[in-house]
């Protein structure tokens, strides 16, 4: 059949580009369908997991070289609530790991990423967009932003919240917008963070300071949309407000980069996969960035659908139905569970409802003292 390739992968970032060379790597012809788009500027710390399974899928090599390794977390209640609840630390030596994960900043994940595609005769890629996407005898017939057209046997949808495979596939959406927007940027301390990643919560959000390498550090600054956008507009009252935000516990304070704010919702689907299609990374779900799960979840979604794609016979009817509805049963549990976590930890953290505080409370004074506790939290939040 002319201009037909097994898989379309639909949809840029990191998470398409993963989906596209572990399609290859599964053995089927398969075209990665992404515009051009400016770098990434930021950063992803990513867990021990998701590491293991880029080295696996050939997408890097050693984390070291492009990576920070996270070797404790630390978590302080800087608000002034009635019910505090106690700092809590963890040590990845606590639980037998060299380090927690990795903080890759995401251009050079990119860049590895594009090299692992680079190298596979089973890829192509089309610097396009999808124009419209529509299912009959037996494949998805695809027409694209540059003029072309082509079928596919299954239907990748890697294209974000507003995903245009997800639309096509008729996969009902959830989502719930907040009034909080996250700030990132990259920023210069007095005194390095030597591994620790420092989570502050306020009333408003979180504020993380994630380890970048030296005196270096990543922030992701939740807050409310416009204390956001008020607190960029001067530079020197931005640092004035780093200060004051991180209890002046690591010095001077520099920016060393330009600053973003990025609207935050949470988004989950009623299934991933369904008539040919599958759904990845935040086509499938979206969270505000707490708790370190948004690109991990997408890479466990790449795992899940390399793994079906390795057991399917492209040779028998109705092969790409048959991944799709594996895929979405095999993703079910986690995306409850990780959507369910990541909600109820976040609403909890803004909740300004006593019961809702003092259950936080009572929830990280047993994290601090129940190693059982510990070990589990880590291992869910490690995607174990």
């Amino acid at each position: 059949m002319a201009n037909h390739t097994q898989i379309a992968v639909i949809g840029g970032g990191l998470v398409g580009k993963a989906t596209a060379v572990a399609a290859a790597n599964a053995g089927f012809s398969t075209l990665h369908v992404a515009p051009e788009a400016p770098v990434d500027r930021r950063t992803s710390a990513l867990m021990g997991p998701s590491v293991d399974y880029m080295i696996e899928a050939g997408l890097i090599g050693d984390p070291e070289t492009l990576g920070v390794p996270l070797t404790n977390i630390r978590i302080i209640d800087a608000t002034n609530r009635l019910l505090r609840a106690p700092e809590t630390m963890f040590s990845a030596s606590e639980f037998g790991h060299r380090a927690f994960g990795w903080n890759f900043a995401n251009a050079r994940l990119g860049e590895s990423f594009s090299k692992a595609a680079a190298g596979s005769e089973r890829l192509d890629l089309r610097a396009a967009t999808l124009e419209s996407a529509r299912r009959g005898e037996g494949v998805w017939h695809l027409e694209l932003s540059d003029g072309g057209t082509l079928t596919a046997d299954l239907l990748v949808g890697a294209d974000g919240k507003g995903s245009s495979v997800r639309k096509a596939a008729g996969i009902a959406v959830r989502e719930r917008k907040f009034e909080q927007a996250a700030l990132v940027c990259d920023l210069v301390l007095g005194r390095g963070l030597d591994g620790e990643s420092v989570e502050f919560h306020y009333p408003n959000g979180p504020f993380t300071l994630v380890p970048a390498g030296g005196n270096r550090a990543n922030l992701v600054w939740i807050d409310r949309l416009e204390t956001l956008e008020d607190a960029r507009r001067e530079p020197e009252h931005l640092v004035t407000l780093l200060n004051q935000k991180t209890n002046h516990l690591f010095g001077s304070i520099s920016v060393a980069s330009p600053s973003f704010v990025f609207p935050l919702s949470l988004l989950s689907v009623d299934v991933a996969g369904r008539d040919a299609a599958v759904l990845v990374g935040e086509s499938a779900h979206a969270f505000p960035p707490i708790g370190a799960q948004g690109l991990n979840l997408g890479l466990r979604d790449v795992a899940s659908l390399h793994a079906c794609l390795k057991v399917a016979n492209p040779r028998s009817y109705g092969w790409a139905e048959a991944v799709a509805r594996g895929y979405g049963t095999a993703r079910r549990g986690d995306l409850t569970r990780t959507g369910a976590f990541v909600g109820g930890l976040f609403t909890s953290l803004l909740s300004p409802h006593l019961p809702a505080q003092a259950l936080r409370s009572v929830g990280l004074w047993a994290l601090k003292t129940s190693p059982l506790l510990r070990k589990h939290a880590i291992s869910f939040g490690m995607g174990q």
